[in-house]
């Protein structure tokens, strides 16, 4: 039989209210044990809650919630109660005298998954839902919620059907009167399936980066003005600022809100060549974010006599080279990184980062980059690695399949394995290790 559990479902600390939910066979029970009758199904009532050796533990609201309609499609039991912590202890300590378990994380998520509550991509949207900290993450983790890939695998579950009917028909019955082209009859399923699988997996990029944070790379030689520009952008001393080269030797993020997207900005290693084996690491780690950031500015001190654009090689197209410290006389550096620029066909600004009004105009040209970039009419469908994985097996098997039209017994278990990819990512197919790393991210009471 499955174990009751419980777990406090808001934060831990002092609160007007707080949360403790139980669920499972014996969440009733426990629940009148402490609170004497429960009130009708999804109705709240006020009780006092009692301890095992009847002293008052706090007044609270109780709701009670009977299977299958509850958020884990077990019997589950909430207590309102004041939300100061001694509150809060005494009660979660009264339900372990019952005998309760105390939830792993995501373990109230997983039982509404493997009851048919949740797929495994909704129940990601819960997970998304509660780290959302920007509009955008917030409207993609409810979109996820709603059920947007399951809708999309939905679609594309009718074009598996048909394109493996076709060959199975073809393998199944090869004396009957089936016509010749039969498994060329699959073409046309398989091509929209590629097409939108194809879109789909063109689209994580940007569930990702909503997700978690559009990547703004400051690269640039030591001392160019990167963890000024950081420290001005972030509005704080977030990073340290000496004339020292290589002060800054590993990376710097800071989260900004970009339009509503949430943005990460990273001070990196200066670039040089450099035979300091730390200095040297921080450069190789500089490089290695820069490349898979989604906007790269790279930073040439305008006041020095020479521009050092050694490194040059890491822009790319839409990224900015920034000649800073403008608010100083401008060297030779000034015009001969325009020049790079130029020669590049990226854009270049002069920036100080003493000016403020600059520094505003810098955020909100990286916020019209980061709206482009990200916005989109709809909502991504997949918006992980997990799932861009299996679209991209699902999209390999379709395409073999497709030039395996004249084997059809071959084509029709290269649909059955695109079939399985994609059930993996709503979870109706679900090997116990994935289902243990996707929970393992959730936060107790969730």
């Amino acid at each position: 039989m499955t174990a009751t559990i419980y777990a406090a479902s808001t934060a831990p600390g002092r609160a007007a209210v707080a949360v403790v939910r139980i669920t499972g066979p014996d969440a009733g029970r426990v629940a009148a044990a402490l609170a004497g009758a429960l009130p009708p199904p999804r109705q709240a009532a006020l009780r006092t809650l009692r301890a095992p050796g009847g002293e008052a533990i706090d007044r609270g609201l109780v709701l009670w919630f009977a299977e299958p309609a509850s958020y884990t499609g077990e019997d589950l039991v909430e207590f309102h109660v004041h939300g100061g912590p001694a509150v809060v202890a005494a009660l979660l300590e009264a339900l372990a005298g019952q005998g309760l378990r105390l939830a792993e994380p995501g373990e109230f998520t997983r039982r509404a998954f493997e009851r048919g509550k949740l797929d495994l991509a909704q129940a990601e949207g819960v997970a998304d839902l509660i780290e959302a900290e920007t509009a955008a993450q917030r409207r993609q983790a409810l979109d996820q919620l709603g059920g947007r890939m399951s809708q999309a695998q939905a679609r594309w579950r009718e074009d598996l059907i048909e394109a493996l009917a076709v060959f199975e028909a073809a393998v199944d019955f090869p004396d009957e009167e089936i016509p010749a082209d039969v498994a060329a009859r699959a073409e046309a399923p398989l091509r929209r399936l590629i097409g939108e699988v194809t879109a789909a997996l063109e689209d994580v990029r940007r569930g990702e980066r909503i997700r978690e944070g559009w990547r703004i790379a400051l690269i640039g030689a030591p001392n160019a003005g990167k963890s000024t520009l950081l420290n001005a952008l972030a509005g704080r001393e977030a990073a340290i600022v000496t004339a020292t080269p290589g002060t800054t030797r590993d990376i710097i993020e800071v989260p900004l809100q970009l339009a509503g997207y949430k943005a990460l900005v990273a001070d990196t290693a200066g670039l040089r060549e450099t035979r300091d084996e730390i200095e040297a690491e921080g450069v190789r780690r500089a490089r290695a974010w820069a490349e898979g950031a989604a906007l790269r500015l790279f930073l040439v001190d305008g006041s020095a006599a020479e521009a050092d654009v050694s490194n040059a090689d890491l822009l790319q197209s839409g990224d900015l080279l920034v000649i800073s410290k403008a608010d100083l006389p401008a060297g030779g550096a000034a015009a001969a990184a325009e020049a790079e620029a130029a020669r590049r066909g990226v854009e270049s600004v002069r920036l100080s980062a003493q000016r403020g009004d600059e520094v505003d105009a810098l955020i909100r040209r990286l916020a019209e980059r980061a709206v482009a970039d990200l916005a989109g009419s709809e909502p991504p469908a997949a918006t992980r690695q997990r799932h861009r994985a299996l679209l991209a097996e699902a999209l390999e098997r379709l395409e073999s399949a497709l030039t395996n039209e004249d084997a059809p017994e071959l084509a029709a278990e290269d649909v059955r394995l695109a079939g399985r990819a994609l059930d993996r990512i709503t979870g109706r197919i679900h090997p116990e290790d994935v289902l243990d790393r996707v929970f393992a991210t959730f936060c107790i009471g969730k």
